[in-house]
């Protein structure tokens, strides 16, 4: 597939791109903010460095050029929106440091907040460990399956944002992560039945 993978994460990142540049325009601006944002913005901020961490895993290895494109493109977006998410929590003069717990803002069915290890789509330090060994396609595969369980994880914890945050570039960024992480599962799904079956 190749040529053809780098293609359709390419648009990925054109969507990402464009409306990430957009929301950081309105990074500041004088609007309020809830404990939804600030566990959101939290939140996904430690969800998405472990996604950093997963590509950095993969990128320059003999994966297939499918992966390496995805991988590339998860972490250019990624990145951008840990550095708006975290800018966003100082400006509102929260830490930018990990929490001990999360989730606690979605009330998780009234069970309260969880320990960081047990977020959603969250790999495991197992799991990590065997996608830093793993060599060439199934490594590739296993990033796959890793970042898709990952996404899953994290459209969850975005549409719960969408509904619930007070702040528009929240509920603004939410959205973004809900569209390009969908497309996203959609194009891992087409790679492990194909070339990484």
């Amino acid at each position: 597939m190749g040529a053809g993978g780098v293609g359709v994460a390419g648009v990925a990142v054109g969507v990402a791109g464009s409306t990430a540049v957009h929301a950081v325009g309105h990074a500041t601006g004088g609007e309020g903010h809830a404990m939804v944002d600030v566990g959101f913005c939290t939140d996904m901020t430690v969800h998405h460095v472990q996604a950093l961490a997963m590509c950095q895993r993969v990128l320059g290895r003999d994966t297939g050029d499918s992966v390496q494109a995805a991988a590339a493109e998860v972490l250019q977006t990624q990145s951008i929106e840990i550095g708006m998410m975290r800018a966003w929590l100082t400006d509102w003069g929260e830490s930018t440091a990990e929490p001990e717990t999360a989730m606690g803002w979605m009330d998780m069915d009234g069970g309260g907040a969880i320990p960081i290890s047990e977020m959603p789509g969250l790999a495991s330090d197992d799991e990590m460990r065997a996608l830093s060994i793993a060599t060439g396609i199934e490594q590739g595969r296993l990033w796959l399956e890793l970042m898709r369980s990952h996404h899953v994880g994290g459209v969850d914890m975005a549409s719960a944002a969408v509904q619930m945050a007070g702040t528009e570039k929240v509920r603004r960024i939410a959205q973004v992560q809900i569209d390009v992480q969908t497309y996203e599962i959609g194009l891992y799904d087409m790679l492990l039945a194909t070339e990484y079956a």
